[in-house]
């Protein structure tokens, strides 16, 4: 059996760019206030694979709506199978980062995505 990916989650504002073969994929439907966008060396800033404004507002990172986000982000996420695929298709290559924003590590969207990755890979 084949390695599994790797996939990483990350905040921007914590991320040193790597020198390695990290496919690094900003998730954050709007740039990171104050980050130069020069110093996060992305491969791709997927922010079409973000929540979207609407359910980023009423979330906004209130932990006791967790469960609800998550929910309402996989039903928003089963819409973009194509945005998955090619992140899917970055992690088989080589170790995948999921960079994101927000100040919760655990409460993210980027946390989700990874999820969702790894168990559409998993299944495939």
């Amino acid at each position: 059996m084949p390695d599994e990916p790797k996939i990483r989650v990350q905040r921007v504002y914590e991320a040193k760019p790597s020198h390695g073969r990290d496919a690094r994929v900003l998730v954050d439907r709007v740039w990171p206030r104050g980050v130069g966008k020069s110093a996060l060396k992305l491969d791709r800033w997927a922010r079409d694979v973000a929540p979207s404004t609407q359910l980023r507002r009423w979330f906004a990172h209130d932990p006791k709506k967790w469960p609800g986000f998550q929910s309402r982000y996989r039903a928003e996420l089963a819409e973009k199978t194509a945005m998955l695929k090619e992140l899917a298709e970055m992690a088989r290559d080589r170790p995948l980062v999921l960079l994101y924003g927000a100040r919760d590590e655990r409460h993210n969207q980027a946390v989700v995505i990874k999820e969702v990755l790894e168990e559409g890979i998993r299944n495939s």
